[in-house]
């Protein structure tokens, strides 16, 4: 699909996809019958957070920007709330 005008170099993952240089993609998947504590979870989660929100700062998917910063914001507040959650345990 052709690139429109403003919406990155055509390279960019596709949405729910992992890129490479993401943070998720760099630690790698745990193996198949691993589990994160819920502590590493939450760290992934803010990284891969603050990875889209790079992205969006970066001028990709223009198109679904609103969208996307709307949900950085929430996905933010539901870690937030998770965090204090678990360190109130």
């Amino acid at each position: 699909m052709p690139d429109r005008e403003g919406e990155g170099t055509g390279t960019e993952p596709i949405p729910g996809t992992r890129a490479e240089g993401s943070p998720s993609a760099e630690g790698g998947a745990p193996e198949a019958g691993a589990s994160l504590s819920t502590d590493q979870l939450l760290e992934r989660l803010a990284a891969d957070r603050l990875w889209l929100l790079q992205q969006i700062d970066g001028g990709h998917w223009s198109d679904l920007r609103l969208d996307l910063a709307a949900l950085e914001r929430e996905l933010g507040q539901v870690l937030d709330q998770a965090s204090q959650r678990v360190r109130g345990s």
